[in-house]
């Protein structure tokens, strides 16, 4: 249930009023309660984050302050806002779920600052929308605000898309603000200015609830911390003593999957025992991590030293996009690539930078763009839809936003299967006990494979995109941003798996066809260094342009480019302890 209460009460008001509470919060599905016990106060000028592994109940408890609860879902307790007017502001995990793709976001933003400017003037209200809109805008730290509102969100990158919404929520003008892993997808320089304009919406008074699997966002901004396990608060208390202090095991596991590629890994508890994860509902994780990180600290990559053909190779690709009524604007340029089979390449670079456009083009999902690419030295197709099907098996994508990647009207399990039976030809039984194989192998137990999309969490679903690709057999793995929802201990089990499928990795020459034993080639698109700093290679993209690329030690030791220097001293600043200037000490 929710109770709006605006009345104060005969007494005076604390100092510090709490503008939304929760009082022991249940809410169950099914006979299964994914919240329980959960009591929270949100104080005004304050950051109150949520943590703990996907499922766990972070979203349910935050959504609880809009009213919102799963379908059929039974709830008791008692959840309060006592904000001016009960507004609260939300920014989802998946931001494109929420912006209509028939509409501009000029539109989008419109339609909200509509409403803070009818006191004004008929004949002055498009000036002011259009001043509240572009301010909010710049506020959520999107640059070029102007040139972006004639777009629809397909057009914009998944941290464009998040700073979007971000902008709804300040352009709403709520009290109380549910941030629900808005640096998810961003790079390290603008999860930078997302911290910064987070503490400036707190500044103002502003309640702020941090959904967040990003631990050092949730140190460097956070007053208090509730952590979360299985629908419980399991440990709660000021964010510097939880950090320094940990009292439940599963907060100390949390904190010690979190390794910086700026810290040493020698063997501590940040760096042994994650080879197997418990998963939500008690599947398991496993993988290699000794793949990612030899003793010798060499990741070259198996491709070091040989003449094989590489399995994939990109030559002086200009991918374009269409810009409305202006025409087409060239986007990404890049002259050379070239992947080995059982070799990982990260393609890091802030958001809007041209990652995911390159990715598209590998997967042919973008087909403006000139160059080649291919595939055991054979030219792929520009468009998907002129793919074979061993073709399309061969290149496999996994896509940032897995919600909208699924079809929310058919069980998980039966997707992942399906394709197998379609590109591989595997019978249904087959493809059925292969994609449970798999999806426990990622952490996601048989009951939750049978759910449909709406009933898993964001990083249960990323799991399930993650296996639906696996059934294909893929040559070339290209995942998205796909560790970016998930918590720390979940995040480094499944980047253990993602390097135990490339195989031995001892090279061997070959002629250019698939290598019995030889795991595919990895690419991963990612904004975070601490994941691209388990492959074997890095590219770095910066307005499009590839601008350095090598192997992943040595670039992140020793840039040659200016940017990829100044994206390394962003991460590692963001790396350090930051106590909020509220915390108890």
């Amino acid at each position: 249930m929710k109770r709006f209460d605006d009345e104060t009460g005969p007494a005076a008001p604390a100092p510090l009023a709490p503008l939304a509470e929760i009082t022991d919060l249940r809410v169950e599905v099914g006979g299964r309660a994914i919240v329980e016990a959960v009591s929270l106060r949100v104080l005004p000028g304050r950051i109150t984050a949520l943590v703990g592994a996907s499922g766990s109940g972070k979203t349910t408890t935050g959504l609880a302050l809009l009213g919102e609860f799963p379908a059929g879902a039974r709830v008791t307790g008692d959840v309060r806002v006592t904000a001016a007017d009960g507004l609260v502001g939300y920014v989802p995990q998946h931001p494109a779920a929420v912006l209509n793709p028939a509409r501009r976001i000029t539109a989008l933003l419109n339609d909200i600052a509509h409403a803070r400017v009818r006191h004004l003037p008929r004949g002055a209200r498009r000036a002011a929308m259009r001043e509240r809109v572009l301010h909010a805008l710049t506020d959520a730290q999107l640059p070029s605000p102007a040139t972006l509102l004639r777009r629809y969100p397909h057009q914009l990158s998944g941290g464009q898309q998040q700073r979007v919404v971000l902008a709804q929520a300040l352009l709403l003008g709520a009290r109380v603000i549910v941030a629900d892993e808005p640096t998810t997808g961003q790079d390290a320089l603008t999860k930078s200015l997302i911290v910064e304009q987070l503490a400036a919406v707190a500044a103002q008074g502003i309640a702020v609830v941090l959904l967040s699997h990003d631990l050092d966002v949730v140190r460097a901004l956070s007053d208090e911390v509730h952590v979360m396990r299985a629908g419980r608060v399991v440990e709660s208390g000021p964010t510097s003593r939880v950090w320094s202090a940990p009292r439940h095991e599963w907060t100390r596991q949390l904190l010690a999957a979190r390794l910086s590629f700026t810290e040493p890994d020698v063997g501590s508890a940040a760096g042994t025992g994650v080879g197997a994860v418990t998963g939500t509902g008690g599947g398991t994780v496993t993988g290699v991590a000794a793949a990612a990180r030899t003793d010798s600290g060499d990741r070259s990559g198996p491709a070091a030293g040989r003449t094989a053909q590489p399995v994939l190779r990109v030559r002086d690709l200009t991918a374009r996009h269409r810009d409305g009524s202006r025409g087409t604007s060239v986007t990404v340029r890049v002259p050379e690539l070239a992947l080995y089979a059982g070799e990982s390449m990260a393609v890091v670079g802030r958001s809007g930078s041209g990652k995911t456009t390159l990715a598209r083009c590998l997967a042919g999902l973008h087909r403006d763009h000139d160059g080649a690419i291919l595939l055991d030295g054979s030219p792929l197709p520009h468009s998907l839809r002129d793919r074979g099907r061993g073709q399309l098996a061969a290149v496999q994508y996994v896509f940032q936003d897995a919600r909208a990647a699924l079809d929310e009207h058919r069980p998980v399990l039966s997707q992942i299967a399906r394709t197998a039976v379609r590109l591989r030809g595997v019978d249904a039984a087959a493809a059925e006990t292969e994609a449970l194989s798999t999806l426990l192998r990622l952490g996601l137990p048989p009951e939750l494979a049978r759910r449909r999309p709406a009933r898993l969490s964001g990083g249960e679903l990323q799991r399930a995109a993650l296996a639906r690709a696996l059934l294909a057999h893929p040559r070339v793995l290209i995942c998205d941003e796909i560790t970016s929802g998930l918590d720390t201990v979940t995040r480094r089990g499944i980047l253990d798996v993602l390097t135990g499928l490339l195989g031995d990795g001892d090279g061997g020459s070959h002629s250019g066809g698939p290598v019995e034993g030889e795991g595919p080639a990895l690419v991963l698109i990612t904004h975070d260094l601490d994941t691209a700093a388990v492959a074997h290679r890095i590219a770095v993209m910066d307005a499009g342009e590839l601008v350095e690329q090598g192997p992943a030690e040595r670039v992140l030791t020793a840039p040659q480019h200016a940017f990829t220097a100044s994206l390394i001293a962003t991460t590692t600043r963001a790396a350090r302890p930051t106590i909020s200037p509220h915390a108890d000490v």
